[in-house]
């Protein structure tokens, strides 16, 4: 079924500047297949809370049933086959996590049945805040807004009988267990266990909820599936696996798969509202959410709410120039990358401490989905360029995670570490926000974090469990198959010299020679029979055999996660001139690189090679393949498409490089505070600075000769004064404009 793209216009006051509203440009469905895990479903930038079309269970015909396979989206845009809303959701990420308290609406008699229920739909349509469907098996319009912590969708019925299911059997976590309890007859409030993300099983939290319905129902319940049963009777044969209704019991229920149901006789076109509330802490503060987040208000007032938000958000930068096309992957990527990390605190600023169980109390935002082998590399750069006001909440959050657990966080969510993935990523994060002066959190206590994950033994150490060889050999060796040791090792140098840089800066000059010569241990790894990196044995041997290219198409690769030889070679970003040196010189440099593009060897999908197009600017005269590159790749990854991301969005990171490519710079050495410069998709940007942050208003990337044709940079003047294809980030914020002069 053709999905059907349609962009709202509301009667609003546009943003200064805006010919168009910011939002207006936004096309929620890019990234929504082609395995981009993103969804349209409502939400507010960085809020808790996100109401999500669920297509991928329930139906014999369907082709990404969650169950039948890897899934970790609750909507991918090639399904038809809509099973309900779900309730707090996550974007762009690689392992399937919540997803869960799914609200249905059918007509006719009841059926709680999921795999039975669903239904196919047409007339799909998403703006930022808002998203609505038409099931087509029941004639119901459904549609969803959010605020910050709460939810409300607006479901408009036929006549005759109509029903809302409240599912907390099914979702994508992979954790079972709920509870409900009956208020009254319109409000409901529960719990359910989520967790297990990326198979740790120790990772398990609870959400809780309030739910509440603006029409009193003629009937309402709850149900319970009944476990399997073998080896019994006939009638328990007939009843086993079955769903079970409970009529007339009004108290609390639990159980792995159970749900409440409302039944009303509905006039033609009328419109019933439910608003849910959620919460990490307690129903209690699910309930205060929700109150004063709603205040009452009806659907159109928070979906304009919502949308104001949106705008004033994106309205930070403004491009000109360009096609409307460039502008929606701009935009959409702009709102991808203000989903994650987002708030975790309730509106009286409770949140779930870091892996105590304890309930703590914050001033100020409390941030949690810390995607950071993913977003350490270009989002938080982003977040403290545009939106610093945020960044330095994250930042003081995750030194907070520290004081209450005894850790940085490596991929926190909902407060409980996951450990995923692998390295010391929020190293670089901090650092870089403290040398591009944002300044204002706990120094000391980062660096004491910090150098207990970069000095505390390997059996003790919840970062980094293969340091001792890291620190003795000056490389993780080699000691199973398809252990990412070389992976573990490049993560851990980009660490090390990020807090080499802090730490020569705090005047602490041991400690920086230190971890100034663990962060040059990359060298170790570098074979010259083959021009790459290569695993190495504990003997100090090379790996055998060896071929760079084994682990394409993610396939497994000696010592390397996610990629092969060819997508880490070039990951020293650190030490670019030094790799340079190793390969014989600037010319076999850029030759191989080169070679990297032209055999398809590089993924734009893969993090640690997403940088690789800038690194030919850190030659002269070898910018322009930087300009050629970048132009190509956006052009063809990054489309105004459902498929228009070249794979996970990872919580906003693929996003985030198109944001910069676009805009022509790009940050391209975590923990470093510079950017490579090159040729803006757009004639004009203009980023609004925070003046609590930055003594500039604004920054203005301008192309000055706009009407040429070429796609190379003649010049570059910062301020009015020639400058590099390199800019340090406080001369940037300071410089006003940057003008680029084409060829």
């Amino acid at each position: 079924m053709k999905k059907i793209f349609t962009y709202l216009c509301f009667l609003l006051p546009a943003v200064s500047g805006f010919a168009q509203e910011p939002a207006d440009y936004v096309n929620p469905f890019i990234g929504t297949t082609n395995y981009g895990t993103c969804n349209p479903g409502a939400i507010c930038p960085n809020g808790l809370m996100s109401v999500v079309p669920f297509n991928v269970m329930g139906s014999s015909d369907n082709k990404y049933d969650k169950d039948s396979r890897w899934w970790s989206t609750p909507y991918e845009n090639t399904n038809s086959y809509f099973t309900g809303l779900s309730h707090v959701n996550l974007s762009g990420v690689g392992c399937p996590e919540m997803g869960s308290l799914i609200l249905m609406p059918t007509t006719g008699e009841l059926d709680v049945d999921f795999t039975k229920y669903g239904s196919k739909y047409k007339d799909e349509t998403a703006t930022p805040g808002y998203y609505s469907i038409f099931l087509t098996k029941y004639n119901i319009k459904a549609e969803a807004t959010a605020t910050l912590r709460s939810g409300l969708t607006r479901f408009t019925f036929p006549a005759g009988k109509s029903n809302i299911m409240l599912n907390l059997g099914e979702g994508l976590t992979n954790e079972t267990g709920a509870f409900l309890r009956r208020i009254s007859d319109t409000e409901i409030e529960g719990m359910r266990m989520l967790g297990t993300f990326c198979y740790n099983p120790q990772a398990v939290f609870p959400i809780y909820f309030v739910m509440k319905i603006n029409k009193k129902p003629e009937a309402t319940g709850y149900w319970k599936k009944q476990p399997e049963m073998k080896g019994v009777e006939a009638q328990w044969d007939a009843y086993s696996g079955k769903y079970k209704l409970y009529n007339n019991y009004n108290r609390e229920i639990a159980g792995n798969d159970i749900g409440a149901w409302f039944t009303f006789n509905t006039a033609e076109n009328e419109e019933v509202e439910v608003a849910m509330g959620v919460s990490f802490v307690s129903m209690d503060n699910a309930r205060e959410n929700l109150e004063k987040e709603q205040q009452g208000r009806h659907f159109s007032e928070i979906q304009k709410e919502a949308r104001n938000n949106w705008n004033s958000h994106l309205g930070r930068i403004k491009v000109e120039g360009g096609t409307d096309d460039q502008k929606s992957v701009f935009y959409t990527g702009l709102y991808h990358a203000l989903i994650h990390p987002n708030i975790l605190q309730d509106v009286n600023g409770e949140y779930p401490a870091m892996e105590t169980g304890k309930t703590m109390t914050t001033k100020g935002n409390r941030y949690t989905v810390y995607s950071l082998w993913d977003t350490y590399r270009n989002l938080h750069q982003l977040m403290t360029l545009v939106y610093p006001e945020k960044q330095i909440e994250m930042v003081r959050t995750m030194v907070d995670m520290y004081k209450e657990h005894g850790w940085m966080p490596k991929w926190e969510l909902y407060g409980r570490e996951t450990l995923t993935m692998e390295g010391d990523p929020s190293l670089p994060v901090i650092v870089d926000t403290w040398k591009k002066g944002l300044k204002d959190f706990d120094i000391e206590t980062a660096y004491e974090a910090m150098y207990k994950s970069a000095t505390t033994p390997g059996m003790q150490n919840l970062m980094r469990p293969d340091i001792d060889d890291y620190i003795s050999k000056g490389y993780v060796p080699l000691m199973e198959q398809y252990d990412n040791s070389v992976s573990h090792a490049l993560e851990y140098y980009i660490a090390d010299y990020s807090l080499y840089t802090l730490a020569k800066e705090l005047g602490k000059k041991e400690d920086a020679k230190m971890f100034y010569d663990r962060s040059m241990g990359y060298k170790k790894y570098y074979c010259k029979e083959f021009g790459t990196l290569r695993p190495k044995l504990p003997n100090g041997e090379f790996y055998s055999p060896f071929d760079p290219k084994q682990g394409e198409n993610f396939e497994p690769s000696p010592g390397f996660h996610e990629g092969n030889s060819w997508n880490y070679t070039f990951f020293v970003p650190h030490d670019i001139k030094g790799l340079a040196k190793m390969m014989g010189g600037q010319k076999k440099f850029v030759n191989k690189l080169q070679m990297v593009f032209d055999k398809g060897y590089y993924d734009p999908a893969n993090e640690p090679d997403i940088a690789y197009p800038y690194l030919f600017s850190y030659f002269k005269g070898e910018e322009w393949r930087t300009q050629k590159l970048v132009k190509e790749l956006l052009a063809k990854h990054f489309t105004n498409t459902p498929g228009g991301i070249p794979g996970n969005d990872d919580a906003g990171t693929m996003s985030a490089w198109a944001i910069f490519s676009m805009m022509g710079l790009y940050p391209d050495c975590p923990g470093v505070p510079e950017y490579t410069l090159t040729t803006p998709t757009f004639d004009k940007v203009t980023i609004t600075l925070n003046p609590d942050f930055y003594s500039q208003k604004e920054l203005v990337i301008e192309v000055a000769n706009k009407d040429s044709d070429s796609d190379y940079i003649n010049k570059i003047e910062m301020n009015g004064k020639k400058c590099g294809y390199r800019v340090n980030h406080n001369d940037l914020v300071k410089a006003g404009k940057i003008t680029i002069y084409k060829k």
